[in-house]
């Protein structure tokens, strides 16, 4: 919500196991799993050729590609640093207007929310994440809400929110915490300038995001948790706007947060671009009236992975329907060559279509 967000579940990672003969080769694999999916892996290539697979064929290749990146988790997790301990953040009063003096009040109460933290960090020797926080306490930047703890949680808006008429918010992927905000606020800060002088764009870091390479990045888990806090602040944000344009941006795992937080919101778009799915079988799943966007770039490996969900007595694996299968429903626009992380890139076709989306001025046939 756009008042103090909920406390976060905690998130220890034990110590990795010892790797088993062989286990940097089974990381390899499952990299190449899901990097390229598995028609393309070298434990499958010579197996499966370039044949299109049939439904029941797609699911198989499915579980085995999870149960390959289950093997992946202990050696990518050796890599990945505890969390660093943060204060708990003083609650915050709800915000009742967005007048600028409402918002400079609500702006200064969460710097120094990350000012704490900032002191917090480099108490404890983390000096980057000591430096990340150094510069988002930095006056010129303007945070809706903000928690240090478990990789973070952080609402920055970017522009002049108090007159902005066309609102973005961006919900980002897998692998994304405070350490590794700078493509984040990147893209934000370029599409705001897209935007012009009346938009304003909010980088929504509300969620404990899975790691890029695990089984939770390709569970709709992680979503599910997501979709309450999304949903309450997109209304508040309405509540507080109620004149202006809002669309969600859903980037990569991003775009199941959305899918699954959808019903019912009072957006005028849903875009989902660079995404693996929506966790729906297809956009009229979303239970939205907005109008539905995808784009996916031809560098992008994301392509490449399986596309189907499983529903097992204990769970669902896999993220459902391709967002830009023309039998998902959703509105196509274009994304030109570029990879994973390149949507929001200056000079890129996608940050140009996405601008027109969110100023709505794109057409239904945007980049067909």
């Amino acid at each position: 919500m756009i008042d103090s967000p909920r406390p976060p579940a905690p998130d220890r990672i034990p110590p990795p196991p010892a790797l088993p003969p062989g286990g940097r080769d089974i990381g390899r694999v499952s990299l190449a799993f899901l990097r390229h999916g598995p028609a393309q892996s070298p434990l499958t290539r010579s197996r499966l050729g370039r044949s299109r697979p049939r439904p029941a064929r797609r699911r198989r290749r499915l579980l085995a590609a999870l149960v390959t990146a289950s093997l992946a988790v202990p050696v990518i997790g050796a890599a990945r640093p505890e969390a660093v301990p943060a204060p708990v953040p003083p609650p915050l009063p709800p915000l009742r207007a967005a007048t600028p003096t409402a918002l400079a009040d609500r702006y200064a109460a969460t710097r120094r929310a990350v000012e704490a933290a900032m002191r917090a960090a480099a108490a404890r020797g983390h000096r980057w994440r000591a430096a990340m926080l150094r510069a988002m306490a930095d006056p010129a930047r303007h945070f809706l809400s903000f928690d240090g703890r478990d990789g973070g949680r952080a609402a920055e808006v970017f522009g002049d929110l108090a007159g902005a008429d066309r609102i973005a918010v961006i919900v980002p992927g897998s692998g994304t915490g405070l350490d590794t905000y700078g493509l984040l606020r990147g893209g934000s800060m370029r599409l705001q300038r897209a935007l012009g002088g009346r938009g304003a764009v909010i980088a929504w870091l509300g969620y404990r995001t899975p790691s890029t390479v695990s089984l939770a990045a390709a569970t709709p888990g992680r979503a599910d948790e997501a979709a309450p806090t999304l949903r309450a602040f997109v209304r508040d944000l309405v509540g507080l706007k109620p004149a202006a344009r809002v669309s969600l941006l859903c980037h990569s795992y991003g775009g199941v947060v959305c899918g699954r937080a959808a019903h019912g919101l009072d957006v005028a778009d849903v875009v989902l671009y660079g995404s693996p799915g929506a966790g729906v079988d297809d956009a009229a799943s979303m239970g939205t009236r907005a109008a539905v966007w995808a784009a996916r770039g031809t560098g992008d490996w994301v392509g490449h992975l399986p596309h189907a969900a499983v529903r097992l007595p204990f769970g669902t694996i896999g993220l459902g329907a391709d967002p830009v299968d023309p039998r998902f429903g959703a509105r196509i626009f274009a994304a030109g060559g570029g990879g994973h992380s390149d949507y929001l890139k200056d000079g890129s076709p996608a940050l140009a279509d996405i601008a027109r989306i969110v100023s709505g001025q794109a057409s239904a046939e945007a980049g067909s």
